[in-house]
């Protein structure tokens, strides 16, 4: 049984919620990581500043290490053929509006034609380039890179804004299929549930899954701000969601005594 505090939270400021995330499936914790890492690197890509260019390399890097552990591209197209499998059936059903069904189902298929085409040696380049990898080298040793263990990482990063973003779009260009397309996987499955309201009764919620039907990612959504955030552990059959109150960065974390109300969505 997986126990993992919850991944980190989206915040929708519009409707004053915050959502925590837990994969209950290596590949979905594998997808989550890969577009938490895309949106850090993207981010930082588009500041100016050197620490941030040097932040969107270690993102890009980061990437790179999870994409060499397996087949990724692989499992991504399998999981868009099994989206559009799913959602095809719906346009025969009254009441759908074929027109968005029919552009959510183009944008699945180019996302899938265009990571099949990327072919499977899309990180050839990437891996083929010598100054990414003395900088992923020397990044596995704390302050590996120094200014003085990789003086043509401290040239690039003295090159003009423009130049840097440059370089670092063509270097994301071979990833960047992939990371679209499980954005897009991640998307269609926190579509796919519909939040249920619930009660932690103390702090504490249980539930057990249909084992016919096991969930991937929960999600659990709270009023923002909040003094209590969820721990939440399980498998696909069953999960357990508690409820921290927040002592602050010197204290440990224990569970409210109070009910504390949600929305959960099982996908």
């Amino acid at each position: 049984m997986n126990s993992d505090v919850a991944n980190a939270p989206r915040i929708d400021d519009a409707a004053g919620t915050v959502t925590y995330e837990q994969p209950l499936a290596e590949r979905m914790r594998t997808f989550l990581r890969l577009e938490f890492l895309a949106q850090q690197a993207n981010h930082h890509s588009l500041q100016a500043s050197t620490w941030s260019s040097r932040a969107a390399i270690g993102s890009l890097l980061e990437i790179l290490t999870i994409l060499g552990r397996g087949d990724i591209r692989s499992e991504v197209l399998k999981e868009l053929e099994r989206q559009v499998s799913q959602l095809a059936p719906f346009r025969s059903r009254p009441g759908v509006d074929k027109g968005r069904l029919d552009a959510l189902l183009d944008r699945v298929s180019k996302l899938r034609k265009e990571l099949s085409s990327s072919g499977a040696h899309y990180m050839q380049d990437l891996k083929a380039s010598e100054f990414l990898s003395a900088i992923k080298h020397r990044s596995a040793i704390p302050g590996g890179t120094c200014e003085f263990d990789l003086p043509d990482f401290k040239h690039w990063l003295g090159l003009p804004y423009e130049q840097r973003v440059r370089d670092f779009q063509a270097w994301f260009s071979g990833i960047k299929p992939l990371c679209e397309a499980v954005a897009q996987v991640l998307w269609l499955t926190r579509e796919a549930a519909q939040g249920q309201p619930q009660v932690a009764r103390n702090g504490l919620f249980q539930h057990s899954l249909d084992r016919g039907t096991p969930a991937h990612l929960l999600s659990v959504t709270m009023s923002a701000p909040c003094d209590v955030y969820p721990e939440i552990s399980g498998s696909q059959h069953r999960f357990t969601v508690r409820f921290l109150h927040w002592e602050g960065i010197g204290a440990r974390p224990v569970q409210t005594p109070d009910d504390v109300s949600f929305v959960l969505a099982c996908c």
